[in-house]
C-alpha cells in the first residue's frame, strides 16, 4: 500500500509519504499552526489501512469520522465561510436603525470581556475574537450619535472620525507595525458589515494582498 498525506499550514507545507511499514516526512520551514488535510489514497486490493499521524501534530484524531469531509477543497470552504458572511450582514443590515445596544455597546460596558489595546475618553480599540491577520485590532468609537455605519456621516461627525483615523496610527505603533498594516471599515449589507456602530479594523502583521475579497 502506497499513500500520501499532504497537511497545508499557515506558511509550511508538510507532506509525509509512506510505503509499507516505512514513513519519510518532508518539512518545509513555517509555522506549525495546522490548516487542513488533503488527502490521497492509493489503496491495493482489499487493503484499507489508515495511519495515524497525531504524533507531533498536536491532534488526538487528525481524521475526522467522516473521512470525505476532510476532502472539501479549500476553495468550497472559503465559499461557505464568504456565504455564512454575506447573510449575516443581510441579517444586521434589517435591524440597523433599531437603536437597539449592539455588541460593542456591551463591550464598551463591559458586560462582554474584551481584550483592551488602547482606551481614551473617546474611543476603545481591542482585539477581534476572530482575527484575520497576526495583528487584528477592532476600533469604534464609545458613543455611537448615529453613527452607526460611514454612509450615516454628517458634519458633526467630522472630528471623531479625524481621532479614530489619528488613533489607528497610534494603535499600529503600539502593535510594531512599522512595515506597514491596513484600515478597514466595512460599509453595508454589500460591505459585509455585521455590527452597525462604526468600527475599524486594524490588520497588520503579515504581507496583504490586493483585490481584497
Amino acid at each position: 500500500m502506497a499513500f500520501a498525506i499532504a497537511r497545508w499550514s499557515l506558511g509550511r507545507t508538510e507532506t509525509e509519504q509512506g510505503s509499507g511499514d516505512g514513513l519519510r516526512i518532508c518539512h518545509s520551514h513555517g509555522v506549525r499552526h495546522l490548516c487542513c488535510f488533503f488527502v490521497l489514497f492509493s489503496l491495493a486490493p482489499k487493503q484499507t489501512v489508515f495511519r495515524s499521524i497525531a504524533a507531533g501534530s498536536g491532534l488526538s484524531n487528525p481524521f475526522p469520522k467522516d473521512i470525505f469531509s476532510s476532502l472539501i477543497s479549500p476553495s468550497l470552504t472559503c465559499a461557505r465561510a464568504s456565504s455564512d458572511e454575506e447573510a449575516s450582514a443581510r441579517a444586521a443590515a434589517s435591524s440597523a436603525e433599531s437603536g437597539a445596544p449592539t455588541i460593542f455597546d456591551k463591550i464598551i460596558s463591559k458586560e462582554i470581556p474584551s481584550t483592551v489595546v488602547y482606551e481614551d475618553e473617546r474611543v476603545l480599540a481591542f482585539r477581534d475574537i476572530d482575527p484575520q491577520s497576526p495583528s487584528h485590532i477592532l476600533l469604534i468609537p464609545k458613543i455611537r450619535d448615529g453613527l452607526t455605519q460611514l454612509s450615516k456621516a454628517e458634519p458633526r461627525h467630522v472630528d471623531i472620525l479625524g481621532h479614530l483615523l489619528y488613533t489607528a496610527k497610534l494603535v499600529a505603533e503600539k502593535e510594531g507595525l512599522s512595515n506597514g498594516y491596513r484600515v478597514v471599515i466595512n460599509n453595508g449589507p454589500d460591505g459585509c458589515q455585521s455590527v452597525y456602530h462604526l468600527h475599524l479594523h486594524i490588520l497588520g502583521g503579515r504581507q496583504m494582498r490586493w483585490p481584497p475579497g
